[in-house]
């Protein structure tokens, strides 16, 4: 066995100090390629996200997925112990992730300049509602408040309804994301640099949507255009959307390119629209949308799913079914990638998660264990990692810092 058999970041000690889901998703994210992640979780308490939904009768359903591959450690470290103990794994770590408020790390004296003193090479990450900086860095921030503050939710929905935010914590993902990719980075120019040393990543939870909003703003620049909302890729590519099928299902189909097009209008025996004047180039398809999507939907209308999925698969249209989660289960591809594994649970027997992607040819990632329980790994962190006796973590427990 090679010394990363775990995966690429084998080696590398990340404490998560973090609660509920973009943060925490971040350090799943390194957790799975090979980082030894211990999460940092209140006495008694422990993160939030292990009281949230879904469940199955107590038990949170979220919980194995997300926080798999990590050690839950129980500490407090607002009181005098908890400092002392956790700067000790300060100076054995290579990254500290954290997601409170702006400021409150400073307060109990656990800010970077003082965390720097026993680790002058750790990265931290951190993550709030808007950011360290500026006049909104005190506002509590969820992911759903920042979709909205983000631009994207004001995209979302049809002009004449409600705009519509995201059903699931979809900026928590994408800034956990952002998480795992900052946290490399730092450590990339921290052990490649001259200086060989750390330094702090931050970001508002707003921001990992925004970045991706490019189009939205040089529109705004340079044309002064305030988009409405609309489902759909409306402005963009001609055909797009979703239509309906013979059998009362649904797909998603798009011609992004003249070249997608070309195949769709050959598939559906239209070659003539290569030559109208209105059909030939999607700029030109755009200025007569509605006419392409009467003619594309009433097409489509005449296969079920399955036969037009196949047909188009076959001409190089790019369509999709809109899947359910039981499609998903029952889906040979989905199967052959190993998009969903089993894991072990401790009252449950097994649940089912999402597998790890992206796909390493040598050094793949890994679930080496479960999602833990609160406070599974005290004894082992604090005896092993930092040589504390059995008399000591008792006198914690007792006192309520562990």
């Amino acid at each position: 066995m090679t010394a990363k058999k775990f995966g690429p970041l084998t080696g590398i000690k990340i404490l998560d100090i973090s609660t509920m889901i973009a943060a925490p998703f971040g350090a799943t994210l390194l957790a799975d390629f090979g980082a030894e992640v211990i999460k940092i979780e209140l006495p008694n308490k422990g993160d939030t996200l292990r009281t949230v939904g879904p469940w199955k009768g107590d038990e949170a359903l979220r919980w194995p997925g997300l926080a798999r591959n990590k050690k839950s450690l129980t500490l407090d470290i607002r009181t005098d112990e908890g400092k002392k103990i956790f700067k000790k794994l300060i100076a054995q770590s290579d990254i500290l992730i954290e997601n409170f408020r702006p400021g409150t790390l400073e307060k109990w004296d656990l800010g970077y300049e003082e965390l720097k003193k026993e680790n002058p090479e750790l990265v931290m990450v951190r993550v709030s509602g808007y950011g360290q900086t500026g006049p909104y860095k005190h506002k509590a921030g969820f992911g759903t408040p920042g979709t909205a503050f983000s631009g994207h939710t004001a995209l979302q929905g049809y002009p004449d309804r409600p705009p519509v935010s995201p059903s699931y914590s979809l900026l928590d993902y994408i800034t956990g994301v952002y998480v795992a990719f900052a946290a490399v980075t730092a450590l990339y120019h921290r052990d490649t640099g001259e200086e060989g040393e750390g330094q702090v990543v931050e970001m508002g939870l707003y921001e990992s949507i925004f970045r991706m909003l490019e189009f939205l703003i040089a529109e705004y620049d340079q044309n002064k255009m305030v988009r409405e909302r609309t489902p759909g890729l409306s402005g963009h590519s001609s055909p797009a959307g979703t239509y309906e099928t013979k059998d009362g299902k649904f797909v998603v189909l798009v011609c992004s390119t003249d070249s997608t097009f070309d195949r769709l209008a050959k598939s559906m025996g239209r070659e003539d629209m290569l030559e109208d004047d209105r059909y030939y180039t999607n700029a030109v398809r755009l200025k007569h949308n509605d006419d392409v999507q009467k003619i594309v939907s009433d097409w489509i209308k005449q296969f079920t799913q399955k036969e037009l999925t196949e047909k188009l698969d076959a001409d190089g249209v790019p369509v999709s079914p809109i899947y359910t989660i039981e499609d998903i289960f029952n889906d040979p591809q989905y199967k052959a990638r190993e998009n969903i594994v089993e894991v072990e649970h401790p009252r449950l027997g097994k649940v089912k998660v999402p597998g790890i992607v992206p796909k390493f040819s040598k050094t793949p990632g890994a679930i080496r264990h479960r999602a833990p329980e609160l406070g599974e790994h005290n004894n082992e962190i604090l005896s092993e990692a930092l040589g504390l006796t059995e008399e000591e973590i008792n006198a914690l427990k007792e006192q309520g810092v562990i």
